[in-house]
């Protein structure tokens, strides 16, 4: 069983943020598969289940908000003994430009505050990670940044990569990650 969890804040105000970019990977591949999420309140997310491969997979976009998105990684990984090494977390990252993405095995927060309560909660920061890029930054906190809307210029390269996105996630779970990383990063 592996966990595919894409990190964003819920509500309306923030679903397409940058920010969000985790949860939007997981809305495109849900909607492309007909797969509907529903609200696990004791595993504090937003939970869909199907079969890849043979495998099952759980994707997970977490209702703790940003911050805390190691408390309902934790919740899942506890209710079905899920190990670190079957996780990937999906999430936004500053450093990277919209349109591009990176596989890494491990690492450390990177000042990115879900990755920090991820840490955190599973003990290690031995996880695999698919980064979406946001950037490039302009010259503003990263806090406001992260919680702008995509600009309608960006839509297309947006799709775009929630696209590319499932396709590289799809192609993880069949490969591992040295191969992704070779192919997608």
């Amino acid at each position: 069983m592996k966990l595919i969890t894409g990190l964003g804040n819920i509500g309306d105000k923030y679903c397409f943020t940058r920010h969000n970019a985790g949860f939007m990977v997981l809305d495109k591949w849900a909607m492309d598969n007909n797969l509907s999420f529903k609200q696990e309140s004791k595993l504090k997310s937003f939970i869909t289940k199907f079969k890849l491969n043979g495998e099952d997979i759980i994707l997970a976009k977490p209702t703790t908000f940003m911050n805390l998105s190691g408390e309902a990684v934790r919740a899942i990984m506890d209710y079905y003994k899920i190990q670190v090494s079957d996780i990937l977390i999906i999430y936004d990252d500053l450093s990277l430009d919209l349109g591009r993405i990176r596989f890494r095995a491990n690492g450390s927060d990177g000042g990115h505050n879900g990755i920090k309560s991820i840490i955190k909660h599973a003990g290690t920061k031995d996880f695999a990670r698919l980064k979406i890029g946001i950037g490039p930054q302009p010259n503003i906190p990263s806090e406001n940044f992260v919680l702008q809307n995509f600009s309608k210029e960006q839509l297309p390269l947006l799709k775009e990569v929630l696209l590319n996105s499932i396709e590289a996630v799809e192609f993880y779970l069949e490969n591992g990650m040295e191969k992704a990383q070779n192919k997608f990063n």
